[in-house]
């Protein structure tokens, strides 16, 4: 695998640290005056034509490749600035839009996502069901020409802040769970949808959003109707390639290494294989954003790198705490934050379980 890069690639890497160096450091802490997102650092990102370099120019983007998206995911990480906001709004509900949407909802969301005037979040997880969309009880209800929306969806980051969610919910019943489920870019806020807080440990704000009702049509339905597993796999297939996660651990594993060096300590072997983790976190994630580039994903291959980067992630955020002692326990300090954050590397974007599931089926054929 050659992870040189181009002129052009590496003139992109280099605009987007550009902005990130000058950006403040994200406040820890929740609340409306005191969100980590680091919004403003989106907005300024989006209008220099940054925020989605793979989209279409029509559509904000730069018409380049995945090579390009993932430089800036492995960016922000690196640079301590929280992913989520771009997570959602661009490798997700924007990829989505883009895939399966209509040329009236591509116009109508891709553009403001791009310059980093909107933000998006996703409603799938739900009380009983949790990522398990087989379980799903949302329901959508026919009511003339569309649907009202009933039901309640859990940890859903960034609500608060979202202009649309993208929601799963059952339109048909059917023997097989994720069957009969359909997707609606539902607007936040309106009428009919309450989000509230669901205060945890973590910087990053989750919610409960509560769906009462709220009408929906056909021009609000992403893809086709009772298709929306395949749509969700798709999606997630494609934004899952462990980058992210291997940005995190390598903040972090940046962070010790320059303390070792000050207090001579490199040679320390617990952070020597911490850093062979990581290394190795990379070559797994940007083998799957070669495949990207070649059209030939790899489920299996992204299921590894997600599984392993989100592993290292959450191991070099715990041993941080461990090198840095009382001092790395203050509020403010990235070791404190990230050590917070740790149990999160594992479960999101599909939790270790999930990922070792698809490697025994999809990768080794072994039973389910």
């Amino acid at each position: 695998m050659d992870l040189a890069l181009s002129p052009e690639q590496e003139e992109y890497r280099n605009q987007v640290r550009e902005v990130l160096s000058a950006a403040p450091p994200p406040e820890p802490g929740q609340g409306a005056d005191r969100e980590p997102g680091l919004l403003e650092v989106y907005r300024t990102l989006g209008a220099r034509g940054l925020l989605a370099p793979d989209w279409p120019k029509e559509y904000g983007g730069l018409g380049l490749s995945p090579v390009e998206k993932n430089l800036l995911t492995e960016e922000l990480a690196r640079h301590g600035v929280p992913v989520s906001t771009h997570t959602l709004a661009i490798d997700i509900v924007g990829l989505g839009v883009l895939l399966f949407g209509r040329d009236d909802q591509r116009q109508r969301y891709l553009p403001p996502l791009a310059r980093g005037e909107a933000t998006a979040a996703v409603l799938f997880s739900e009380p009983d069901a949790g990522s398990d969309l087989g379980a799903l009880q949302t329901r959508a209800e026919p009511d003339g020409d569309g649907w009202r929306l009933h039901g309640r969806k859990i940890y859903n980051l960034k609500a608060h802040l979202a202009s649309v969610g993208l929601c799963a919910a059952r339109t048909t019943s059917a023997g097989i769970g994720v069957h009969g489920i359909t997707l609606f870019l539902v607007p936040l806020p309106t009428p009919g949808v309450l989000v509230s807080p669901l205060w945890s440990i973590s910087d990053e704000r989750f919610n409960q959003v509560t769906l009462s009702g709220v009408r929906v049509t056909r021009d609000d339905m992403l893809g086709e109707l009772d298709d929306g597993f395949y749509v969700l796999s798709r999606i997630l297939g494609l934004e899952r390639t462990g980058i992210e996660f291997e940005g995190r651990a390598h903040y972090m594993r940046d962070l010790l290494m320059q303390h070792a060096a000050d207090v001579g300590g490199l040679g320390d072997p617990g952070l020597v294989e911490l850093d062979a983790r990581v290394r190795a976190s990379r070559l797994l994630s940007w083998r799957c954003v070669e495949n990207l580039v070649r059209d030939s994903p790899d489920d299996v291959a992204c299921a590894v790198a997600k599984w392993y980067a989100g592993e290292a992630a959450r191991d070099v955020a715990l041993h941080a705490l461990d090198v840095f002692g009382l001092a790395g326990v203050l509020a403010g300090q990235p070791s404190e934050s990230a050590y917070r954050d740790a149990p999160g590397q594992t479960l999101a974007s599909g939790s270790a379980e999930m990922m070792l599931g698809i490697i025994a089926s999809t990768g080794l054929g072994l039973p389910s």
